[in-house]
């Protein structure tokens, strides 16, 4: 009977083979970028065994075709009944209409080139163009949830809430105790949480919603070998005539009330008008995919006809993209937004690691005498992604590009202007999670006066941040130049 020696030898023996077949699993079995495929191979073999098991963590992604296959068709298998149905709520779907609109957002606008945004949006990503909106920007978390929890306190009908983290503190329970409350006075009320958002968070702060008759759903539950995949949309849908949009989850660091990040500067929309329907669109196709023994039925209840508002028309479409997509759809749209640009390119972000298309558009704007942006955290919540961002900055700054540090905080924007007319808005950070593996969600709005409003918030954060000069960039220190050129490495994981 072999000894502990003999099977330690035997072991050690083995592993070069057991890593080879390892690193065939990687680059067989799995449709990924060159850059990822690379990443993954190096964690493999600088880290044996334990390397491959983080790939089958957060990097494998084989199953993720099987899993959502069958939610894309069944988003589709809706959008098609919701067709049929013809609701008066939703005339803004059809595609003759979409495209009298963007016909006449094109006389009216005298800039042709953004009309293939428009039809990019609606084609790939079903961003059905409506005008008959009203928009109101919610910059810091006071403004925000005080208007939210004012819209919740004179909901009628509905309310149908989606975060990708909800924390158990006071603002939690707060919102929980106001939806309870709605919930007992007859109005449906749906709360849906991500999995691994609020992995090993007690639901009990939930009680008094479920108590009361509200629902909650939780989208993928934690697993052990998904890290990936998560619901990073932060919607909210009242009555189907308000929704929210934007970077802001539930917590009190949203608030500003966490030492560790002091002030909080993010950014969420409000809408009323039709919009708030795609987003309820988007909100009903993830419950539907969480609980389908208890769907909700597409019907004039939650897509009510909204009468316009004076002066409502701000012009805007929604976009979802994640594993239920045909298409890598925000992505597109920023990326086709960068690549029109003809004055200005500002971009908030607190994660900043993208690909090499995006980066090097990036570049070539700015070289093209574009006035290109980019403000990140200087104090982040992940050490790593800080690296990996100021990686990226670098390579920019030769080119042109203007960088800066907020300084004031941590900034958890994520918004992306061109010229004084379109702006992004949404969940989506500039990174590769965001734009290949998470489930996300944008506002794209054509607006020049909200685009105005947007480029007046960009440059009061201007205010409060640090540049980043190409002189102390090429300065910095040895160290931080080796943090930076591993966390590079590691930036298609990130």
């Amino acid at each position: 009977m072999p000894n502990f020696s003999q099977i330690l030898s035997f072991l050690m023996q083995i592993l070069p083979f057991i890593n080879i077949l390892f690193a065939a699993t990687v680059i067989f079995t799995e449709r990924r970028s060159p850059a990822a495929t690379w990443a993954w191979l190096m964690v493999i073999f600088l880290v044996p065994y334990f390397g491959f098991l983080l790939y089958m963590l957060i990097g494998m992604e084989s199953r993720k075709y099987r899993i959502f296959a069958a939610k894309y068709r069944q988003n589709q298998e809706m959008l098609q009944e919701i067709n049929a149905k013809r609701l008066e709520g939703l005339a803004f779907m059809h595609l003759p209409n979409a495209q009298k609109h963007i016909a006449d957002f094109e006389a009216s606008t005298r800039v042709m080139h953004i009309s293939d945004l428009l039809y990019l949006n609606h084609a790939s990503g079903g961003g059905y163009f409506t005008k008959n909106n009203q928009m109101d920007i919610l910059a810091d978390g006071q403004t925000k949830f005080a208007r939210l929890f004012e819209d919740i306190e004179n909901a009628e009908s509905f309310i149908h809430m989606q975060y990708y983290i909800y924390r158990n503190d006071d603002l939690g329970r707060e919102i929980v105790a106001a939806l309870a409350k709605k919930a007992t006075e007859g109005v449906e009320v749906r709360l849906l949480i991500d999995g691994m958002g609020n992995f090993g968070m007690s639901k009990r702060i939930f009680r008094p919603l479920i108590e009361a008759g509200g629902q909650l759903g939780i989208f993928l539950r934690p697993h052990f070998f998904r890290a990936n995949f998560q619901n990073h949309r932060k919607i909210c849908v009242i009555d189907g005539k308000v929704g929210y949009i934007g970077g802001f989850n539930i917590g009190d660091e949203y608030m500003g009330k966490v030492p560790r990040f002091g002030a909080w500067r993010d950014l969420h929309i409000r809408i009323y008008g039709d919009a708030a329907k795609e987003l309820g669109l988007h909100f009903i196709m993830d419950w539907n995919f969480v609980d389908p023994h208890h769907k909700i039925e597409a019907s004039e209840r939650y897509f009510p006809l909204t009468l316009p508002r004076e002066e409502q028309e701000c012009l805007m479409q929604i976009v979802s993209g994640g594993p239920d997509t045909k298409w890598p759809n925000i992505y597109n749209g920023l990326s086709k937004m960068i690549s029109e640009a003809n004055q200005r390119i500002y971009i908030q972000t607190p994660y900043f690691a993208p690909d090499d298309n995006i980066f090097e558009s990036l570049k070539i704007a700015a070289l093209s005498g574009i006035d290109v942006r980019i403000i990140i955290p200087a104090n982040p919540d992940h050490p790593f992604v800080k690296w990996c961002s100021l990686s990226y900055l670098g390579g920019l700054l030769t080119a042109g590009v203007k960088c800066y540090q907020y300084t004031e905080g941590f900034i958890h924007s994520k918004m992306l202007i061109i010229d004084d007319i379109v702006t992004s808005v949404g969940t989506t950070n500039m990174d590769m999670r965001s734009f290949k593996l998470n489930f996300e969600i944008n506002a794209f709005i054509y607006d020049r006066d909200m685009t105005k409003c947007f480029l007046e918030q960009f440059d009061k954060d201007l205010e409060d941040s640090a540049e980043i000069t190409l002189e102390a960039y090429e300065n910095r220190s040895w160290w931080q130049k080796i943090k930076e050129a591993f966390s590079r490495l590691l930036s298609p994981l990130l």
